[in-house]
């Protein structure tokens, strides 16, 4: 058992890494509740588990083109200013528009970090820093990130954004670091909450009455998005890399 002297050395020198990293900007604004650290902490701890592999499948044919709902449950949850034009900014999702030049087949769908089980980012990050939890979720760990960027050379899919400025008035939840990558989380901090919550996308695309977007524990047989997958099928992007991704689409 620590005794109250080191809890107390401990306490102080958590509190100054803090005041030195916001003076670098590394850490903004992020509220003095759920630091960098502590995010770490827990995205490691218990609430991953091995015996559940979370991902989303996307069902084209119901996704509209033009609607950004996703994107926009996505800014709002993690708080990235979709108000900047700057081409630099902050992009978890995105949406694009297909077309099939041999039978001229359109689909609209949304891309984001694919959670892949051998992912190409974790294998090139020198810290680290990128890493997957034992539920395939895909993180980055924004102490150790150095802001080097091979994993966005790495990923295949675009996926992940590093950020340039200053940032202020963060979300608790989604505490970010200006000079370090970040990317699609799946909302940990939703399904890590045991209150079977949802990623804000899926919600935000259900509010919309597009439900194109399922969440679930792809190693269970029974839940809701393996139902779909064997019943429909589900497609990845870039099959061919044979990276195994969390996220399937439907339709394409």
């Amino acid at each position: 058992m620590q005794s109250s002297s080191t809890n107390n050395k401990n306490s102080k020198a958590q509190q100054a890494r803090r005041r030195f990293l916001q003076k670098l900007g590394l850490l903004g604004a992020a509220a003095d509740s759920y630091t960098l650290l502590e995010l770490q902490a827990k995205t490691t701890a218990s609430a991953a588990s091995g015996d559940k592999r979370w991902g989303l499948l996307i069902d084209t044919s119901k996704c509209a083109s033009g609607c950004d709902a996703c994107v926009r449950g996505c800014n709002t949850e993690h708080g990235i200013d979709a108000s900047d034009s700057d081409l630099t900014r902050a992009q978890w999702i995105r949406k694009i528009d297909l077309k099939d030049k041999l039978t001229g087949k359109e689909s609209s769908l949304p891309v984001m970090c694919q959670h892949c089980d051998s992912a190409p980012c974790v294998d090139v990050c020198p810290t680290g820093a990128s890493f997957k939890r034992a539920d395939g979720v895909v993180l980055v760990n924004k102490h150790t990130c150095i802001g080097c960027r091979y994993c966005m050379m790495a990923c295949p899919y675009k996926a992940r954004s590093f950020i340039h400025e200053n940032l202020t008035e963060q979300k608790p939840s989604a505490p970010r670091g200006k000079g370090t990558v970040e990317s699609c989380t799946l909302c940990v901090h939703r399904i890590d909450s045991e209150q079977d919550m949802q990623p804000a996308c899926a919600v935000a695309c259900t509010d919309e009455a597009h439900s194109a977007i399922v969440f679930g524990d792809l190693n269970d047989p029974d839940s809701n998005i393996s139902r779909q997958l064997q019943s429909a099928g589900g497609s990845q992007i870039r099959s061919d890399l044979q990276l195994n991704t969390g996220v399937r689409y439907h339709g394409l």
